[in-house]
């Protein structure tokens, strides 16, 4: 079975090469390209594909272009593909298998670059900001999620903050044959959020935890702190949830791409690769995870990260340089999830203390990418309790 699948795929190939040699025919009069949805994890899906549109939508890039896209498989998320797809923004080809294997021919063969879609993972123009979302639900979703909220309890347009830390869980049972450990620096503990779910709930807020499969349940008997990563959930309600929210809290998994598509606020927590900072949400927040020098027994300062390759390190790196990873205490998660809401509600006073340090962190930052747009604000009790980090 396994000898035939493998002929197969062959004679497939073999029979793309006229397809491939017409493209580069054609090129003169225009380029037909061939790329992928990154389909199979829901933050590339999202965000690969936005950006894309955005930069298109912007001039970006060259308008006698002819992109056709296809799906990896599996799908990481069915209301996403949905929505994608009656954008007609996308030519989505309905025959993944065939137009994959074409993409594949294109790249193993001289000249096959120009013909290839490569969707950005940055938002290098800072457009999200200046964009209208380009996911939308129709009149017959938002009544269903109207109803899907009413069952887990939310009703009559009550108020609700969605959560998230990314935990190793839904990688590895999604991907067993693959070592995701290089990840793990971007995983943090469901408990330490806690805190700031607890109090958002006196404050009138129903507080959603969002996970497709996680580790563990939360500890928790609060009524108005919901495991809908536990119980409950569906492809559908993790868009109309992240879409509907009053801020999302998260950590820089792939579930912040649901709030960014549909421009809610978002506070990003232990946040570790400082490059990938998305900078251009006006009113987001953020905090980073510090980073201690075992040897020197001290914590790295932002020049130091910024100014070298550690501010795109993952796990091993880490380790080989005896960098230990500290994710935000339960208090700082908290304070800056209070600010947002704070902010929100237009009660939140800044000092000039306050803002002579959000100067003094964009500055160092700005030396290393100059040319970006910054929207967003780190939070003001981390800079104040945490002065060292930007010497």
């Amino acid at each position: 079975m396994k000898l035939l699948r493998k002929s197969l795929t062959l004679l497939l190939m073999v029979l793309m090469l006229p397809v491939v040699f017409l493209m580069r025919v054609l090129r003169p009069l225009v380029t037909i390209r061939i790329g992928p949805l990154l389909s199979r994890r829901i933050g590339h899906f999202i965000d690969n594909t936005e950006i894309y549109l955005c930069e298109r939508d912007r001039g970006i890039h060259n308008s006698r272009t002819f992109d056709i896209f296809y799906h990896y498989l599996p799908i990481s998320n069915q209301q996403v593909k949905k929505m994608w797809e009656r954008t007609g923004k996308l030519r989505i080809s309905p025959f993944a298998k065939f137009t994959h294997t074409l993409d594949r021919v294109n790249r193993l063969l001289p000249g096959g670059k120009p013909h290839t879609i490569l969707t950005p993972d940055m938002d290098f123009y800072g457009l999200r900001a200046a964009t209208k979302p380009y996911l939308s639900f129709t009149p017959e979703e938002e009544r269903l999620g109207r109803e899907e909220l009413r069952k887990l309890g939310i009703s009559g347009g009550r108020p609700f903050i969605c959560f998230h830390a990314r935990d190793s869980a839904y990688l590895r049972d999604a991907y067993p044959d693959y070592n995701w450990r290089y990840q793990d620096c971007r995983d943090s503990s469901i408990h330490n959020y806690i805190p700031a779910a607890e109090e958002l709930a006196r404050e009138g807020y129903f507080m959603v935890r969002m996970g497709a499969i996680v580790k563990e349940a939360l500890k928790t008997k609060n009524p108005m702190i919901i495991d809908y990563a536990v119980k409950g959930r569906t492809d559908f309600l993790d868009i109309y949830l992240g879409a509907k929210c009053r801020f999302f809290i998260c950590d820089g998994s792939g579930a912040s791409s649901i709030p960014m598509a549909f421009r809610r606020p978002i506070v990003w927590v232990n946040y570790v690769q400082l490059e990938f900072i998305p900078i251009w949400g006006i009113q987001d927040l953020f905090i980073p995870r510090k980073l201690w020098l075992r040897k020197e027994r001290r914590f790295l300062t932002l020049s130091e990260i910024i100014n070298s390759d550690i501010k795109r390190f993952f796990s091993e790196q880490y380790e080989q340089l005896g960098i230990e990873v500290v994710e935000n205490t339960p208090e700082e998660i908290r304070v800056v999830a209070l600010e947002m809401d704070e902010r929100l509600k237009g009660t939140y006073k800044t000092t000039g203390e306050d803002e002579e340090l959000q100067r003094r962190f964009w500055s160092v930052y700005k030396e290393r990418w100059p040319h970006r747009k910054i929207l967003s604000r780190i939070g003001a009790e981390f800079l104040r309790q945490n002065l060292e980090f930007l010497e």
